[in-house]
C-alpha cells in the first residue's frame, strides 16, 4: 500500500521512553497500513534502543522500519529519517515525545482527503501542546487566531505573529517533495536544529493547510533536556552553528517574495539571535562575548538590513543592554517570562 504519512523518530539513547511514542501512533492511526514510522537508532550506546527498534520492526513489518546509523546528532538523524521516507508527507515526532490519538487520526483523514480531491498541501500545521512534567500542567500553542482553519491558503493569507509564537517543528507536517527540495544543511552533533527544520523550507511551501487539533505533546522538564537551561547555556555554541545556518539560507529581503512570510521569518530570526544574546551572557564560556560580537558582525556583512532589523530593533535593542547592569537587567527579565511562559 502506499504510504501517506512517514513518520521519523530520531532515537539515541531511548529505550526508557521511546515505546509510548510508537504506541501513541500506532494506536492514533489504528495501525494503519499506510501509515509509515521509521525509527532512527543515532548510535546508541550502553541502552537497549537498537534492540527495540529491531523488536518493533519485526512486529510490525508492515508499517515500521529500524534504521541504524553511527551517532550523528539530532538533525542527521531526522535526514536519515527523511531519506529513507516513502510516504507522501513527512513528519518528525521526537523519541521523548507522542502524539494525541484522536488528533493523529483527524491529521490522517485529512492527508487522505488531499489525495482524494487531488489538491495537496505543501504543509499541514496543527497545534501541540507543553506537557510540563514538573508540576503536571499544559500549556497549549495554537494558531487559529492567526490562520485560516480548514481550507487551503498561501503566506499572504496569514496575519502577523506575536513575537511568542512560531511554528515550531512540533506543529509541522510537510509534503515530503517539498522538505526534500529545501536541501537542509543540518550541522552534525548539534542541538537546536529544528529551528532551520522550522524555517528553511518554507519558502518552497506555497499550499498551507491549518487544521485545528492539539496534536503533538511535547514533554518538557527533565534534568538533561536540551531546553533545560543549564544545559542550553552549556551548549551556547550550538545555538550560534544554528544562527548562522538560518542567516545564510536566504538574503530575506531579496529572496523572499511574500511580504508576510519574509516579516514572519525576520521575526523567527529575530528570536534566534536574541537567544544567542541572551545565553551567550549567562554562559561561563571566556569566549563567549567575542564570539557573540562575531556573529553580529557576520550578519552586519552578510546583510545589512536584517542585520538592522535584528540588532536595532526592540528586541535586539533589549537582548544586548551594555555592562554588567545591562545583563543583570536582561537576567531579571529572562527569570519573569520563562516564569509566565514555561518554555523550558
Amino acid at each position: 500500500m502506499d504510504k501517506i504519512l512517514s513518520v521519523g523518530i530520531p532515537c539515541f539513547n531511548s529505550a526508557e521512553y521511546m515505546d509510548t511514542c510508537i504506541m501513541s501512533l500506532l494506536e492514533g492511526s489504528g495501525y494503519a497500513e499506510d501509515l509509515e514510522i521509521i525509527i532512527v537508532d543515532d548510535g546508541s550506546q550502553n541502552d537497549d534502543t537498537p534492540a527495540k527498534a529491531d523488536t518493533w520492526q519485526k512486529r510490525y513489518p508492515s508499517i515500521i522500519k529500524a534504521v541504524h546509523q553511527e551517532n550523528g546528532g539530532h538533525g542527521i538523524a531526522v535526514m536519515k529519517a527523511l531519506s529513507h521516507a516513502s510516504g507522501l508527507y513527512f513528519k518528525n515526532v521526537d523519541s521523548d515525545d507522542w502524539v494525541d490519538g484522536g488528533a493523529f487520526a483527524a491529521l490522517l483523514a485529512q492527508l487522505r482527503s488531499f489525495v482524494s480531491s487531488g489538491e495537496l498541501a505543501d504543509l499541514v500545521i496543527t497545534n501541540f501542546v507543553y506537557e510540563h512534567v514538573e508540576d503536571d500542567t499544559q500549556h497549549r500553542t495554537t494558531y487559529h487566531h492567526k490562520l485560516p482553519v480548514g481550507r487551503m491558503f498561501g503566506w499572504d493569507d496569514i496575519k502577523r505573529f506575536n513575537k511568542s509564537q512560531y511554528l515550531l517543528m512540533h506543529a509541522i507536517t510537510y509534503r515530503t517533495e517539498v522538505v526534500r527540495a529545501a536541501n537542509l544543511d543540518m550541522p552534525p552533533h548539534t542541538f537546536y536544529v529544528d529551528n532551520i527544520y522550522a524555517y528553511v523550507p518554507f519558502p518552497k511551501c506555497e499550499k498551507l493547510f491549518y487544521l485545528d487539533v492539539d496534536l503533538y505533546r511535547y514533554f518538557i522538564g527533565r534534568d538533561d533536556q536540551s531546553v533545560n537551561e543549564k544545559v542550553l547555556t552549556g551548549r551556547i555554541d550550538h545555538y550560534w552553528r544554528v544562527a548562522r545556518v538560518m542567516m545564510r539560507a536566504y538574503h530575506l529581503y531579496d529572496d523572499v517574495e511574500s511580504v508576510l512570510l519574509c516579516d514572519y521569518m525576520m521575526g523567527y530570526f529575530t528570536i534566534i539571535m536574541a537567544i544567542c544574546s541572551v545565553f551567550s551572557r549567562f554562559s561561563d564560556r571566556e569566549d563567549a562575548a567575542d564570539q557573540l560580537d562575531a556573529l553580529w558582525e557576520e550578519l552586519k556583512a552578510y546583510d545589512p538590513h536584517m542585520y538592522r532589523r535584528a540588532r536595532h530593533g526592540v528586541i535586539g535593542m533589549a537582548t544586548n543592554l551594555p555592562g554588567k547592569l545591562g545583563t543583570g537587567i536582561i537576567r531579571n527579565v529572562y527569570r519573569v517570562v520563562q516564569k509566565i511562559v514555561k518554555f523550558n
